[in-house]
């Protein structure tokens, strides 16, 4: 058996999958303040009557860590960057703890300038004043060279809770996605750090001994355990998990729109012929652009539980939750009161939301009832005005799936699938005022739950080589290797397979059911005069996303 949890920032959703399909599926609310007590509460209720040894791993997805950057509650930390001549790390800058150093390695690894330790000293003194327990590291190359970020981590590392590097946060080498993407990794890290730990001291107190896996952006999973030291890949955890929820239910040939609406974002994304579009270069988020490989997804800050308000005679919807529902004892309308309202929804206290509605609906110049039906038109016209900009964004660039690059596809999805508590309810309004046809995802309210338990695990590396330095490494794995002047691309794209074979098994993959491919397989001479002095070599190899092995979608049980 298999247990599937989604925790979202309003509920938590979990499922147990046997032979037999779905044997149970509960749904609590979250509890920011206590995630131990959410995370036990699901367990006890999913599994009270279960022998705990019939159950062979968990998979996790969580939206936490994607809901505190859409919302704009991430905590403060450092950022130490280093660009060397010919580029001003200032362009780049995240946030306010934000210090640019001395010290650069050029394009092919070697020192030009090296690090003052006085002056990372002085940098450390002043986070530590400032409150500081985070540190990002960067700097321009060190992805062909990392002594400079090891030499500034191990002035820090005494210091501080975490230090991130950035050769180890992402191989790839556009300076400014890596600069934002080891900062984010830092701001998430004490919010993923609580939900490990709230879930380990979970099953420390059930007594279970169970494999624990966590979804990443990319629609695959990877160890619990190496989540910690890159917990920026969480993020978009929770949209990838709707889409793995709905592959099986998309158009065998065509685009499918799929939307998971929660209840403080509505996440969104495109399958194409069944499989989920990917972002190549890396996800973009709150005005980020990173380096986070991830399926493309986008959520917007709209759900069942987001604040709506009448200002300067328009009315809104989120991007902010205040808390529950009205009807659930909460303190703002909410599109789920509009719901209960109508009685679309039966939920709560319908006496609570009519109050509590009241002061709206005067702003609105309108009865309680007229109001209610006005703020769930809107919400479900600004959910199709968003899912309309995303594919706008997308046939602005070439498309690309998760195995490969489709020349010259423009996305037109002609039906759209709706997983989440409420997607009934949505369903038929959203398909009133679409051109488009809408269903819903069987199991809608625990699809995400079912996703994450099914997603296999995945991983990716990225190998350089320089035939004429004699050097070959794999930066985010520590790897380097020296190399005769006669290595190839063959041998390195062998290196580049073994070393992932090796990376996906210690991270939970099936060793008997990989399906690897190469992503990127370039090579270039470098010329001095007018002879080839050697060879650059540059490999992407990954661990396809996709279901396991051992599941049956259509039959919705394990084999």
């Amino acid at each position: 058996m298999i247990v599937g949890l989604d925790v979202g920032g309003t509920h938590a959703d979990v499922v147990l999958l046997g032979h037999e399909g779905v044997l149970n599926e509960v749904k609590v609310p979250t509890d920011p303040a206590n995630l131990f007590q959410t995370v036990l509460t699901a367990l006890d209720q999913l599994t009270a009557d279960v022998d705990p040894h019939r159950i062979e791993r968990m998979v996790m997805s969580t939206t936490l860590t994607t809901n505190a950057i859409i919302q704009r509650k991430l905590p403060q930390v450092g950022m130490i960057v280093s660009g060397g001549p010919g580029i001003d790390p200032n362009l780049y800058r995240t946030n306010d703890h934000y210090a640019c150093v001395k010290g650069s390695i050029d394009h092919r690894g070697r020192e030009v300038k090296p690090v003052e330790a006085a002056e990372i000293e002085a940098r450390c003194t002043k986070f530590k004043d400032a409150g500081i327990r985070n540190v990002g590291v960067v700097t321009k190359f060190s992805t062909r060279n990392p002594a400079q970020e090891i030499a500034i981590a191990k002035i820090l590392e005494d210091h501080f809770d975490k230090v991130f590097l950035g050769h180890r946060i992402s191989g790839n080498l556009s300076f400014p996605r890596r600069i934002v993407t080891t900062y984010l990794n830092a701001a998430v890290y004490p919010i993923h750090r609580q939900f490990f730990e709230a879930v380990q001291k979970t099953l420390l107190q059930k007594g279970w001994e169970v494999p624990i896996r966590i979804l990443k952006a990319d629609g695959g999973n990877t160890s619990f355990e190496a989540s910690i030291d890159y917990p920026a890949q969480t993020i978009f955890s929770g949209p990838a998990a709707s889409v793995m929820g709905s592959l099986a239910f998309g158009s065998e040939k065509g685009e499918t729109l799929v939307m998971d609406v929660g209840g403080t974002t509505t996440d969104m994304a495109v399958l194409v012929d069944q499989v989920p579009l990917l972002d190549p270069l890396g996800v973009e988020l709150g005005g980020h652009k990173t380096l986070i490989r991830a399926l493309k997804t986008h959520s917007v800050g709209i759900g069942g539980d987001s604040a709506v308000r009448f200002e300067n005679d328009r009315l809104r919807v989120g991007p902010h939750r205040d808390g529950p529902a009205l009807a659930k004892g909460g303190p703002t309308p909410t599109p789920t009161d509009a719901l209960v309202i109508m009685g679309k929804a039966r939920l709560g206290d319908r006496e609570k939301a009519l109050q509590g509605f009241a002061p709206l609906a005067d702003a609105m110049g309108l009865g309680v009832e007229a109001a209610a039906a006005e703020v769930f038109e809107h919400t479900c016209r600004l959910i199709l005005a968003e899912a309309d900009e995303m594919i706008a964004r997308i046939n602005q660039q070439p498309v690309y799936t998760v195995h490969a690059m489709q020349a010259d596809k423009k996305v037109a999805p002609a039906t759209i699938l709706v997983l989440g508590g409420p997607a009934p309810l949505l369903a038929e309004k959203l398909e009133s005022l679409s051109s488009r046809k809408v269903g819903v995802v069987p199991r809608w309210a625990v699809a995400n739950a079912i996703g994450a338990a099914l997603a296999r695990t995945t991983c990716e590396v990225n190998l350089h080589a320089d035939t004429e330095q004699g050097t070959v490494f794999a930066p985010e794995e520590d790897f380097q290797q020296s190399v005769a002047p006669s290595f190839d691309r063959r041998q390195a794209r062998r290196m580049a397979l073994d070393l992932l074979q090796t990376k996906a098994v210690a991270r939970g993959a099936n060793a008997e059911h990989l399906e690897m491919e190469i992503t990127e397989d370039l090579q270039f001479n470098m010329v001095r005069g007018f002879s080839t002095t050697g060879k650059n070599v540059r490999i992407r190899a990954q661990v396809k996303p996709g279901l396991i092995h051992d599941y049956d979608p259509v039959a919705g049980r394990l084999m």
